[in-house]
């Protein structure tokens, strides 16, 4: 089963290096960094905090990122300690710095999926459908520039949705129900 899945992982990255080009390259690039730390959607929660019935959204996706970063980056990835994909690449071939960290699960992943969810739950479809459509491309993003493998990304998303809707129920029995907070 290991077997087929590292095959796999070498097959998708193969077929994703034939787009790579230099626009191409340089779109990764941009959409992989607004992923990096979450700052996107840090940046994100901004406006929610001036929106009427929307603090509570402000306040858990941060709370959802948080926790996906210490399940995932915190935790998994010490205890996985799976290579990257970009360390089997030559030096002229890299397209942006390689990671310090290991690779599974991906980090970018989880913390946007974990947005993904939270929205889900909070917010109309008119904001899930770009939060998707972002969350998706970064996701992608670590796949196209090979520092994740598609096993990684697929952990990384299916971790960060769990985290996220946890984080929904935790932050309304914890912030709503102990503090007796009203912020919708």
């Amino acid at each position: 089963m290991i077997k087929k899945l590292r095959k796999m992982d070498a097959l998708i990255l193969r077929k994703i290096k034939k787009l790579h080009n230099r626009t191409n390259n340089r779109i990764m690039a941009v959409i992989t960094t607004l992923g990096t730390g979450g700052m996107v959607w840090f940046a994100m929660c901004i406006p929610f905090f001036f929106i009427e019935g929307h603090l509570d959204t402000a306040l858990n996706i941060p709370f959802g990122i948080f926790i996906a970063w210490l399940v995932g980056e915190i935790t998994i990835k010490h205890l996985v300690c799976r290579i990257r994909p970009s360390e089997q690449i030559p030096d002229n071939e890299q397209i942006i710095k390689r990671p310090k960290y290991y690779s599974f699960p991906s980090g970018h992943s989880a913390s946007s999926f974990s947005v993904v969810a939270v929205v889900l739950i909070r917010c109309n479809i008119f904001i899930l459908i770009p939060v998707l459509i972002l969350a998706s491309l970064i996701a992608f993003s670590r796949l196209y520039l090979r520092v994740h493998y598609f096993t990684d990304v697929f952990a990384g998303i299916v971790l960060g949705l769990v985290c996220g809707f946890a984080s929904v129920s935790l932050f309304d029995s914890i912030v709503k129900n102990i503090f007796q907070l009203q912020l919708a």
